[in-house]
């Protein structure tokens, strides 16, 4: 994507349009996009994963209705 400045147009004219452009293109969201990519993870850990999150919620639960925390 390019984008000149025109003559006699002001800085902030040119950082409008430039910006607008840019929104208008989708290139930011795209970059965005791709900076936060997490890469996929196993089904073997995912599931140990929610099993240690599970056996967590279920102390805490306990301890909960036995008053201690």
């Amino acid at each position: 994507m390019e984008v000149k400045r025109k003559e006699g147009e002001s800085v902030s004219a040119f950082l409008y349009r430039f910006t607008k452009k840019m929104q208008q293109s989708g290139v930011l969201r795209e970059a965005k996009k791709r900076r936060a990519h997490n890469r996929t993870v196993s089904r073997v850990k995912r599931k140990a994963a929610a099993l240690y999150r599970n056996k967590k919620q279920a102390e805490l639960g306990k301890a909960k209705k036995l008053g201690k925390k």
